[in-house]
């Protein structure tokens, strides 16, 4: 198969072109980075430098191809994040009615079925929307919280030996490696399928207070505590931490959404199954490693 992957080699586009390239598949990776060309070729693919935006590249590079993986960058600059993420999405959907590319596989995110107070899940609401009246089979795979955003929480674990955010200890959040999304991309690349479909992808489903005291035994602090933050104080921890305002608000509202249970209510209430291989425990040590 022809298959062009987005998202150059990032947290999950390393893992989708080693594993696709084991099965001797032509790829192409698409990156706006043209120091990663010798990397992606490194790896069994071709390099398109280009960017996600740009219809008339995306054209190009989808023309001919048998499958997409559809990746919009998480952060699409420090202002106008939401519009800029759709801008990428309506850029995307041209190419893919221009090409007539006969299967898609769109990363999207728990949340994604609201329309609002879900944080900078809100592009990729209207992203679904835009591809679902494609003439082309899609597959929405919405990801869980990536275990990597703990990475985050290092500083003030090692300044505060304290972790936590906007929502309680007893918040159970659907959590998900790269790894994982990385199989379930490949898996669904490479299915006959038809129509619009909706797959979660979930490694883990715990609680704040599981995560904390996991996190905390691996990094030899057993009594680490879950402290739940106002959202003005974590809104004002994040840009103290010199995250941009229009960002910090976004996560700030994540953070309330999963306070409130509507950013894992779908998943959750339907009782869709954690179906990746790594779980909490198996994270909590390459964040040792990390720490």
């Amino acid at each position: 198969m022809k298959i062009i992957i987005s998202g150059s080699l990032g947290n999950i586009g390393q893992h989708l072109t080693e594993l696709l390239a084991k099965e001797n598949h032509e790829l192409t990776v698409i990156t706006s980075t043209p120091d990663r060309k010798e990397a992606i070729e490194a790896v069994g693919a071709t390099a398109a430098i280009g960017s996600i935006s740009d219809a008339a590249f995306l054209t190009t590079i989808l023309k001919g191809a048998d499958a997409f993986f559809a990746m919009t960058p998480p952060n699409m600059g420090g202002s106008n994040i939401i519009e800029n993420t759709v801008n990428a999405g309506k850029a995307i959907a041209e190419a893919i009615n221009a090409t007539h590319i006969p299967r898609v596989v769109m990363l999207s995110s728990i949340g994604a079925d609201l329309a609002d107070g879900n944080g900078p899940i809100q592009g990729l609401y209207h992203i679904e929307k835009l591809y679902n009246d494609l003439d082309t089979s899609v597959t929405f795979l919405r990801a869980g919280y990536f275990y990597t955003n703990y990475y985050n929480d290092i500083p003030v674990i090692k300044n505060a030996d304290i972790i936590g955010g906007n929502y309680s200890s007893t918040t159970k959040i659907p959590l998900v490696h790269p790894k994982d999304i990385a199989v379930a991309v490949a898996e669904e690349l490479q299915k006959q399928s038809t129509g619009k479909n909706i797959r979660y992808i979930v490694s883990d489903l715990r609680s704040a207070s599981d995560i904390a005291k996991t996190l905390g035994d691996a990094i030899e602090k057993p009594n680490l505590p879950w402290v739940e933050f106002t959202d003005e104080q974590s809104l004002q921890g994040m840009t103290g931490a010199g995250l941009p305002e229009e960002i910090a608000a976004l996560y700030t509202e994540m953070g309330k959404g999963l306070r409130e249970k509507k950013i894992q209510a779908d998943f959750v209430n339907n009782n869709y199954p954690a179906t990746g291989a790594i779980k909490l425990e198996d994270f909590a040590q390459e964040f040792k490693s990390k720490y």
